[in-house]
């Protein structure tokens, strides 16, 4: 129901109460009204045709009867009564209203609305203040709750002359793809190079060309869809060449680099945004750059337990020289690969842990490889489609568990904020499930666990999918996340919002 409205006939119901009463007790001590009626008769009282509408006839006042009249519709008077102003700590069930008029309107993440008034939902008040000039004070009052409301109120949009924390996170987007060119122009203040920077990703991804941030440009920018300023998939160059270099030193990469931005460019550098807490698109932007060619990169390592293209690689690799069976080449790292690659190890001089890591990686990439001729592992297949290592799901329930109250801070990946998404991230990693960091669109095409589409399958330590949102199924009808609409890791109902937003589930654990 419309807030506003809502206001409007919690007063026309009081003023209505008091008509009432005074009414009765004028006319208890009289037998005619002014206007002829009766004693028995129902005193008329003049009200606006709005109320007149809603309510039903008044019941006769009778002997023993009630002082007074029952009237339909009218709220109890033990109901918690609408803050004239909404604030940070503020708990009411309006609140729930405003948390999803926010989100339709694009200036919160979409998350299942809820009647507390924190730190995110003071943020979001404050951007749309912001944007309709407005003070910005983080409160609701008449005026920006009537804007917030309105049926012409416009989704979140910013451009040239704008600052603020949002400023920042578009920036920062804009300089992993490319479209900015240095850190130093990550300032939280939108000025001519982040007009242009946007302008240019606008015109490499087929959008109006204006050189704002509107509804289309902000779902792009992380979106699966997304085509960054260079240095992607099909381009040839000696800053390509230079980057497999680095990737092959680091053991990502399993070919020979020449500079062609190849597939196995693309599984490489994905791999090293993963194991780099990085954005995992697959694209050499500036960051990913500049992590890959400092001293703090972090080597490749695959274990127990692993799953994607880069297994994929590294299964193919043993195949060929004959110490996996191809029927075991399945994209998942277990107990027949680890066999596999302790054999590989042992056989070329190098520590047999069966983990590949940058000199298991750098020998098996090499030359003068000695191969297990027909020794191989002709075991069967290994299962793809779950984990099997790590702690299970009690661990990841337990470990999610320890992070409840934790603030909601957009973007953060833990250990002490999080986002939906940087929330399961960082659970799934310490329960031993190796994932790289994926936004909640991503998860939609995860591919390498079992799918549900069904909501009514879903079980303890599945991830489920919603639209905008990620979680992690605690069992027993509950959820664990991180929320925007609570501003902290919580545990909840899995509740019908759930249900009606549902897309999709991923079973982790088998």
């Amino acid at each position: 129901m419309n807030i506003k409205i809502r206001w409007k006939r919690r007063t026309a119901y009081s003023l209505f109460l008091a008509a009432t009463a005074a009414s009765l007790l004028a006319g208890c001590n009289k037998t005619e009204t002014a206007t002829g009626l009766g004693k028995d008769a129902t005193p008329s009282i003049a009200i606006s045709s709005e109320v007149k509408e809603e309510l039903q006839p008044i019941d006769v006042l009778t002997p023993g009867g009630v002082l007074m009249p029952r009237l339909l519709k009218v709220p109890e008077q033990k109901e918690s009564p609408i803050p004239d102003y909404l604030r940070n700590g503020v708990e009411h069930p309006v609140v729930a209203s405003l948390q999803e008029r926010l989100m339709n309107l694009g200036f919160m993440d979409n998350d299942e609305p809820t009647q507390y008034f924190g730190n995110v939902t003071e943020a979001a008040v404050k951007t749309f203040q912001r944007q309709n000039s407005l003070a910005q004070d983080g409160i609701v009052g008449p005026e920006t709750l009537t804007a917030i409301m309105s049926p012409d109120a416009k989704y979140y949009a910013v451009s040239k002359g704008v600052e603020g924390e949002d400023i920042s996170r578009i920036q920062n987007r804009l300089y992993e793809l490319g479209y900015l060119a240095n850190a130093s122009q990550v300032s939280g203040s939108f000025g001519d190079e982040t007009e242009a920077a946007v302008m240019k990703l606008q015109e490499v991804n087929g959008l109006n060309i204006d050189g704002k941030v509107g509804r289309q440009t902000i779902n792009l920018l992380y979106s699966e869809e997304i085509r960054p300023n260079f240095l992607a998939y099909g381009e040839k160059s000696d800053v390509v060449l230079t980057s497999q270099q680095r990737l092959k030193e680091l053991g990502y990469l399993t070919t020979t680099p020449d500079g062609a931005y190849g597939n196995d460019t693309v599984i490489a550098v994905k791999q090293f945004q993963s194991r780099n807490d990085l954005v995992v698109d697959g694209y050499l932007g500036p960051s990913t750059r500049i992590t890959l060619m400092s001293a703090e990169a972090q080597p490749n390592g695959l274990t127990l337990g692993e799953q994607g293209e880069s297994v994929t690689r590294i299964q193919q690799l043993l195949q060929k020289y004959g110490y996996l069976a191809s029927a075991n080449v399945t994209g998942y790292y277990g107990e027949l690969t680890e066999t596999a690659v302790k054999a590989f190890q042992n056989n070329n001089g190098l520590k047999a842990d069966g983990s590949v890591g940058q000199l298991t990686m750098s020998k098996l990439t090499g030359s003068g490889i000695k191969s297990a001729g027909s020794s191989g592992s002709s075991g069967g297949s290994s299962k793809g489609s779950t984990v099997k290592g790590g702690s299970g799901v009690s661990g990841l329930l337990s470990i999610a568990r320890s992070k409840l109250g934790r603030p909601y801070v957009w973007g953060a990946k833990g250990s002490e904020s999080f986002d939906c998404s940087g929330f399961v991230y960082w659970s799934l990693n310490q329960a031993g499930v190796r994932q790289s960091y994926l936004t909640s669109s991503g998860w939609r095409n995860v591919g390498k666990y079992t799918k549900i589409t069904s909501f009514g399958n879903l079980k303890a330590g599945d991830i489920i999918v919603v639209s905008g949102h990620v979680g992690i199924v605690a069992g027993g009808g509950s959820v664990i996340d991180a929320s925007s609409s609570n501003g902290r890791v919580v545990e909840r109902s899995l509740s019908s919002w759930w249900k009606n937003n549902f897309i999709c589930g991923w079973r982790i654990f088998g």
